[in-house]
C-alpha cells in the first residue's frame, strides 16, 4: 500500500512549475508514547485550564492568545488579528538560489520531508532531481504553509528529492558562546587518536547496522505488562574505571578496538608436534639404558 501524502504543493523552477506531494520521513508506528491515566479507574485524564486570578476552571471559548511584553503583562490578540498575522498558506516552494550542498552545515537542518511528483509532474520532477545531483548543488527555497514562511533546502535523495526544513540564522546560537579552555595537543596523542579512528573507520555510512535498543526493550516490557507479567529491573552494570591520563586512555582504547575486531575472526588451533609411534619410543628407551 503506497504511503499517504500529508500535503501538496508546487515547486517553481524558473518558469517551470512542478506539482509535488509531501510525505513524512519517519514511521510514527514505531514511536512509544505514554498517556496520563488515573490509577484508580484506569481512565485517561484530560487537561483543564485554571485561572489563578479568578480561582476557577475556564472553558476554551474564554481563552485567547497573548504576548508577554513585561513580567505578568500581556498584549492580547483576537482570532481575526491572528489570522491577519499569519501568511496565506499557498504551499508554494519558490526556489531562490542554488548552493553547493557540502557548504550547508547540518546544524541548520530541522525536519525533512520526502517529495514525490503529483499528477503531470514526473518529468520536470526527475529533471530537477538529476540536475541537482549532477551539479552537486541544492536548491534554497521559501515554503509558505501552515501559517508560517519556512526556509527549505531541496536536495537529491536516492531516486528523487528531499525537502529539508532549515533553521533561520537568528534561531541559532553563536558557537562563540560555548566556553572552550586552551589546551595543547601532543603529536603522539594525535597519532594515537588517528590510529583509533582508522581502526574503527568504515568506507560508507550504513545505518542499517544500528537500532534503538532502548525502544525495543520498552516494547518488550509493554508486551510483558499486557500478558500480566511483572517487570524486574535488570541489575545495574558496574561503571568502568576512568583513566585520567590521556595517553593511557588512547592506548587502552586502541587495545579494546583491536580485540573487538579480532573477536569476529575464528582462531586456528595451534599445530601440535606429531606423536612418535609407541615402538619408536620403546626403542629409544632401550638405547638410552644400554648407554
Amino acid at each position: 500500500m503506497p504511503p499517504r501524502s500529508i500535503a501538496t504543493g508546487t515547486i517553481s523552477f524558473g518558469l517551470v512549475a512542478i506539482p509535488i506531494k509531501l510525505y513524512t520521513t519517519t514511521e510514527s508506528a514505531n514511536r512509544v508514547s505514554f498517556s496520563m491515566v488515573h490509577k484508580e479507574c484506569g481512565s485517561r485524564v484530560r487537561y483543564r485550564y485554571y485561572c489563578p486570578t479568578d480561582d476557577r476552571l475556564i472553558e476554551r471559548d474564554e481563552i485567547t492568545k497573548g504576548y508577554e511584553f513585561s513580567k505578568g503583562q500581556y498584549v492580547l490578540f483576537s482570532q481575526e488579528e491572528l489570522k491577519a498575522i499569519d501568511p496565506e498558506p499557498t504551499n508554494a516552494v519558490e526556489i531562490k538560489e542554488f548552493v553547493p550542498l557540502e557548504q550547508v552545515d547540518p546544524v541548520y537542518f530541522e525536519k525533512a520531508y520526502y517529495l514525490g511528483p503529483d499528477k503531470g509532474g514526473a518529468k520536470p520532477y526527475r529533471l530537477l532531481s538529476q540536475t541537482l545531483r549532477k551539479s552537486k548543488r541544492a536548491a534554497l527555497a521559501k515554503y509558505a504553509a501552515r501559517g508560517k514562511n519556512y526556509l527549505v533546502l531541496l536536495r537529491p535523495f536516492e531516486e528523487g528529492l528531499v525537502m529539508q526544513q532549515l533553521r533561520y540564522p537568528e534561531d541559532l546560537k553563536a558557537f562563540s558562546e560555548v566556553p572552550i579552555d586552551d589546551a595543547e595537543i601532543d603529536k603522539k596523542e594525535l597519532d594515537l587518536a588517528m590510529q583509533l579512528v582508522e581502526q574503527t573507520a568504515s568506507k560508507s555510512f550504513k545505518p542499517d547496522g544500528y537500532s534503538d535498543e532502548v525502544r525495543k526493550q520498552v516494547w518488550d516490557m509493554i508486551e510483558q505488562k499486557i500478558r500480566g507479567e511483572e517487570i524486574v529491573a535488570p541489575p545495574e552494570e558496574e561503571p568502568k574505571a576512568q583513566i585520567i591520563d590521556l595517553m593511557e586512555a588512547l592506548k587502552a582504547s586502541l587495545g579494546e578496538s583491536g580485540e573487538s575486531k579480532r573477536a569476529g575472526k575464528t582462531r586456528k588451533p595451534p599445530k601440535r608436534a606429531p606423536r612418535k609411534p609407541a615402538a619408536k619410543k620403546k626403542a629409544a628407551k632401550r638405547a638410552s639404558r644400554k648407554k
